[in-house]
């Protein structure tokens, strides 16, 4: 503790439920939110001494918290030191990890950026973004990446070209294994701010159409190779299957709902049983695209 800074927060057994977007999971044993980058060594440099492992936590989309917590530090980038999001010209945007995905669609279309409009709907901010490689609209994360920031396995800091790195579909290999810092994002193109915000509410449109308004950690499965998942579930009637406040969504069988109480276990089950019955019926085998913290998803679904 009086290794960083007083801006840093640091507590103990801090509740994650409400800190993800599908409202699910126990508490972190460490939690820290730190102030700037040497908060940030600080805090993994502990970690690394008392051999626990760390998680860092965006938005809270796209994961889903083991009912048992997180049994090391999970840390957050919520200060505003994290969150900058600047114009560096020449059609080129500096993110960092903590910003938002929505605020940089908005900052790009107000400086007449075009490429970011589907970054629109993702609820998510650009750690996660880069550590996946989040996609919409056709779309992905490493399509307007110019280089990133980042500290790779080791626990070194590395700045690389966006071909140093091996990304593809819902991953990017170095920075999976590491924290993402922030981005370098360029635009190919230039358009007026009209143009693009018409793009930008014709993909919200879309979304609000086609995805549930509930609870939910996004899609909860990758699309097998050669078919979608939502599309496998919604032809074997799987829509509407529950288990206990956990439900399928009726209006896109990819995600699934917390109606109000549903457990991580809930979760789990649902994902088990719809594995099964897609699996039975035609073969293909769902593999998550969620992440499960806490827990294994090999050691779930194995059982």
């Amino acid at each position: 503790m009086p290794r960083v800074s007083p801006d840093c927060k640091l507590k103990f057994h801090e509740p994650l439920a409400n800190k993800t977007t599908i409202r699910i999971g126990g508490s972190a044993r460490f939690y820290a939110e730190p102030a700037n980058y040497s908060d940030l060594r600080v805090l993994l440099r502990a970690a690394e001494l008392y051999e626990f492992k760390s998680f860092c936590l965006g938005r809270g989309s796209n994961l889903l918290v083991s009912d048992h917590g997180f049994d090391g530090l999970v840390i957050r980038f919520s200060a505003s030191a994290w969150r900058r999001v600047v114009s560096l010209g020449e059609g080129r945007i500096w993110a960092s990890a903590g910003g938002r995905l929505k605020e940089i669609c908005g900052f790009a279309a107000k400086n007449g950026l075009a490429g970011f409009e589907f970054l629109e709907g993702i609820p998510g901010a650009v750690g996660g973004a880069l550590r996946m490689n989040a996609g919409a609209m056709g779309s992905w994360m490493f399509d307007v990446v110019e280089r990133v920031q980042f500290i790779d396995e080791d626990g070194c800091y590395q700045d690389l070209p966006k071909e140093a790195f091996h990304f593809g579909y819902r991953k990017v290999e170095e920075i999976s294994r590491g924290i993402a810092l922030g981005a370098v994002l360029c635009s190919a193109d230039g358009d007026s701010e009209a143009s693009i915000r018409g793009r930008i509410d014709s993909y919200s449109s879309s979304r609000k159409e086609s995805q549930p308004r509930g609870a939910s950690a996004g899609c909860i499965f990758k699309n097998p190779e050669g078919n979608y998942a939502g599309k496998l579930i919604d032809e074997y009637g799987i829509k509407g299957m529950s288990v206990g406040a956990a439900e399928v969504s009726e209006v896109h069988g990819n995600f699934i709902v917390n109606h109000g109480g549903a457990s991580a276990a809930d979760v789990i089950e649902l994902v088990q049983k719809v594995r099964a019955k897609v699996k039975a019926e035609s073969g293909y085998i769902l593999e998550p695209e969620v992440l499960l913290v806490g827990q294994s998803w090999d050691e779930v679904l194995s059982e």
